[in-house]
């Protein structure tokens, strides 16, 4: 890949997810349908014999992992409640959920981002429960992704929810589509940053987070 085609592979024109218009026409099980039969001709286009025992059910499995699972978090429905509760504590300081387990997919390759993200923010009145952080990243995760718009899309949603522009995500990952193919450097990760609010202006707060998340990950 020379360089100009690395620059395309990260342009993107918004945090938005680029979806069409009629993309929510089909239901789950129309979907799984068509994506049976592309799954069914791409492995028989390589050659694989389909009759096999442990490939005939193979298109089907993907494509049910696509619709339920992989991708789940491209359909509205499936995104979590957000649902907060004052901050009768008075707690004003930084508050911080870090090692949330990610899972998702490269957009440009589907293969998988393996990696953690860390969630920060501070209360403007409200706060929401510890696990809808992890719910939060785990639903813009499962989807064709691009780490910068997942790291923007988790911070963006946050601060809809709480109601502050006082929220930050990093995003430290592996994705196989590096470490697999192409140069197929197993060592490196990716780290995306997206400070808003106070994590913007405040340098010292911001790089209390930074010190709080350590980013000594390991995969």
């Amino acid at each position: 890949m020379n360089n100009e085609e690395h620059e395309l592979d990260h342009l993107s024109a918004s945090a938005e997810t680029p979806l069409r218009d009629d993309a929510f026409e089909l239901s789950d099980d129309q979907k799984i349908e068509r994506i049976t039969s592309s799954v069914r001709d791409i492995l028989d286009t390589l050659g694989m014999d389909l009759d096999d025992d442990s490939l005939r059910g193979t298109p089907k499995r993907v494509a049910k992992a696509f619709v339920k699972e992989l991708f789940a978090g491209l359909n509205p429905k499936n995104k979590p409640s957000s649902s907060t509760f004052e901050n009768k504590y008075q707690y004003g300081e930084m508050l911080v959920e870090k090692n949330i387990t990610l899972y998702s997919t490269c957009e440009h390759h589907l293969l998988p981002i393996v990696g953690k993200a860390h969630v920060a923010y501070v209360s403007n009145g409200r706060v929401v429960g510890l696990s809808k952080m992890n719910r939060i990243v785990d639903y813009f995760a499962k989807r064709p992704q691009v780490q910068e718009r997942l790291t923007m899309q988790v911070v963006q949603e946050l601060q809809g929810i709480l109601k502050t522009e006082d929220v930050a995500c990093i995003v430290d990952a592996k994705h196989l589509c590096v470490n697999s193919r192409g140069i197929k450097d197993i060592s490196s990760s990716t780290i995306t940053a997206e400070y808003q609010g106070v994590f913007k202006t405040d340098e010292k707060l911001r790089n209390e987070f930074i010190a709080y998340v350590g980013l000594q990950t390991e995969f």
